[in-house]
């Protein structure tokens, strides 16, 4: 993998962006693909890197977006009709290429989406063991607190402000601030697109921090996002005990839906070369032919001569 595709691998995982690592794994020649060829695909169809020609990217592109959407990572063969038969395999996705090159690819597609995110603002024990918890499953998690009473937390990302400026739809934010500053993290939490909002406090308590709410001018569909008490009711518990049922809530939701990050690429207007049959990109097509029945596009000249005879 080239230094500069790596860097820029780590930069989008760092910005929690979800994209493709689409890699060469075989090749025949005469193909420009080489093997260990790497680029990245993002939702936008944009690529990172380097795989192969024209016949091969605007494929890779299209199983990629949806590989995004999917989740799941696949193995492509591109290359001639009847070379595919003998090189299909099970989870394997073969498209024709019929292209003057007469090379073939496989290329691997691995989505990187990321993982779900936690915050929980707080210094309680509920509040660490929360965040300890939530890493075990692999969650990214983030504990809060703007007394700056938190202390480290191995492996978790601890901040000293009160800042929940990139919580998104694909955020679970829990407040575990114990009364020192309940409406000030319920406030910002709810101005975020945040999937969950749950503060860990009784029932009134929740109401008096959502009529605070309301007389900060916040809309009432907006205040009705404040779930609190938060967690599963387990009647009397101890703080950590606490965390399990919360953590248990939040499971819950995440497998009935909640928290999950659309990815929703923009729409790519694509045709089919009549040729090879290989997807092409039209904003970005070389080679097209006025018809009778409007334009036909083609991903390589030879292609485009063979049309016209």
């Amino acid at each position: 993998m080239r230094p500069e595709v790596l860097q820029e691998a780590a930069r989008l995982a760092a910005d929690r962006r979800p994209f493709v690592m689409a890699t060469v794994v075989w090749r025949r020649g005469p193909s420009s693909g080489q093997q260990g060829s790497t680029a990245l695909i993002l939702e936008s169809g944009q690529v990172v890197g380097w795989l192969g020609g024209a016949c091969a990217e605007p494929t890779v592109v299209r199983e990629s977006r949806a590989a995004l959407v999917d989740g799941n990572p696949r193995l492509m063969f591109l290359g001639p009709e009847e070379e595919a038969d003998g090189r299909l395999r099970d989870g394997i996705v073969s498209v024709p290429m019929a292209c003057s090159s007469e090379g073939a690819l496989e290329v691997f597609l691995e989505p990187m989406i990321p993982a779900q995110q936690l915050m929980v603002v707080g210094h309680s024990p509920a509040a660490q063991t929360l965040v300890r918890l939530a890493a075990d499953l692999e969650w990214d998690a983030v504990l809060i607190d703007d007394g700056a009473n938190a202390g480290p937390v191995d492996g978790i990302e601890v901040r000293t402000k009160l800042d929940l400026s990139d919580a998104n739809q694909d955020t679970f934010v829990v407040i575990a601030t114990q009364g020192h500053y309940d409406e000030a993290a319920a406030e910002a939490a709810l101005r975020t697109s945040a999937a969950y909002i749950g503060l860990v406090a009784s029932a009134k308590r929740g109401d008096a921090v959502r009529e605070y709410i309301r007389d900060r001018g916040l809309e009432e569909e907006v205040v009705a996002r404040l779930i609190a008490p938060a967690g599963l009711d387990l009647g009397p518990v101890q703080h950590r005990e606490m965390a399990v049922s919360i953590l248990a809530d939040l499971v819950q939701r995440r497998a009935a839906g909640a928290g999950e990050r659309a990815v929703v690429a923009p729409e790519i207007s694509e045709a089919i070369d009549p040729i090879c049959g290989m997807t092409v990109d039209i904003a970005k097509a070389r080679w097209n032919t006025e018809t009778d029945d409007g334009p036909v596009y083609f991903c390589a000249p030879g292609c485009q001569r063979a049309f016209s005879g």
